[in-house]
């Protein structure tokens, strides 16, 4: 099955994850530009009362500097962008974010943590295309169910709110049934991973950790220098911080005095998305990522980074295609 339009523009099949705090204007902007879907959290553009209405002014500026940039390169437009809704009876924004999106004619929402038809409906009514993200088969038939228009594969590995299931499994139950679109997140790094997710079967790599460690991204320098020294050795999964389970970075954790070989369970009913739900001043700087860091080396800028998974994607494609003709090659003789 065709991917849908708004794909058509992409540098490399490739979604920037919304990653909480991280992902602002800046970082979105500079991946749209370098031909990657770039995406954020609805929830990240937070305002104190009385204050202007911060996700319309983000709105606002990414459209507009996509505008541009498209009127001064008709031959290299942007990709286009995603925002991220938390569909969690804790987010008392999210109507009000449903109805500013719609406005601002969103082209691609992704929904996390709650599959709902009315959000669906309206990212239809905007003009755009409805993705869910699921950590198994069972939430991801409940999506589709609802209205979804695609899937994002939360697999083992992945930062955030991850799942525990193989990418492996994940893809090929998902595929039995459901040929739309669907991205794969999960370690996936380098050029050669999202060629991998390709073979697997998703049509889509969704890449978070690694655009941590770029100079756009929205993360303390001690947050970026640990994405880069890191490797999937320090990454441990937990749900005690949010009530969701998660991989967190083991050095931010004991940083803050914690033990991340023995962190207690959480119970899911404390997960909180209101404004008010802040984490504990303790957990401030106790940091998300996936287990794929070991392929991040350097802190880059947005564009240099994509341009290197550009080369690494196009390596790998030349590559296979030479062992897949000496395979048949040597079947021959």
């Amino acid at each position: 099955m065709a991917l849908p339009a708004v794909f058509n523009n992409l540098r490399l099949p490739v979604i920037a994850s919304p990653m909480f705090i991280v992902s602002g204007p800046e970082l979105v902007i500079a991946q749209c530009k370098a031909g990657v879907v770039g995406s954020f959290p609805a929830l990240n553009a937070r305002e104190k009362e009385g204050e202007p209405v911060q996700l319309e002014a983000w709105l606002k500026r990414i459209t507009e500097e996509l505008d541009r940039h498209n009127q001064e390169n008709p031959d290299q437009p942007a990709a286009p962008f995603a925002v991220n809704q938390i569909v969690h009876r804790s987010n008392a924004r999210l109507e009000r974010d449903i109805e500013i999106c719609m406005r601002w004619k969103v082209p691609i929402w992704i929904t996390s943590l709650g599959a709902r038809p009315e959000l669906n409906e309206a990212a239809h009514a905007g003009g755009g295309i409805a993705l869910h993200d699921v950590i198994n088969n069972r939430f991801a038939k409940k999506a589709i169910e609802k209205g979804a228009d695609g899937l994002i594969a939360v697999a083992a590995g992945a930062g955030g709110h991850a799942g525990a299931i193989s990418p492996f499994a994940l893809v090929q139950e998902i595929r039995s049934w459901f040929d739309g679109p669907l991205a794969l997140s999960g370690s996936i790094a380098n050029g050669k991973a999202i060629l991998a997710s390709q073979a697997m079967g998703a049509d889509l790599a969704y890449i978070g950790s690694a655009f941590i460690a770029t100079k756009e991204a929205h993360a303390v320098e001690p947050y970026k220098q640990m994405i880069v020294d890191g490797t999937s050795d320090d990454i441990v999964y937990s749900n005690y911080f949010t009530g969701v389970h998660g991989n967190y970075l083991k050095p931010s954790i004991a940083a803050s005095g914690m033990d991340p070989d023995n962190l207690p369970s959480s119970d899911p009913t404390t997960m909180n998305f209101s404004d008010k739900g802040e984490k504990p001043k303790s957990w401030k700087e106790i940091w998300g990522s996936g287990q794929g860091i070991g392929a991040v080396d350097e802190v880059l800028s947005v564009g240099d980074y994509v341009a290197k998974l550009e080369r690494e994607y196009r390596e790998a494609q030349s590559e296979l295609q030479r062992k897949i003709i000496a395979d048949a090659l040597e079947s021959a003789s």
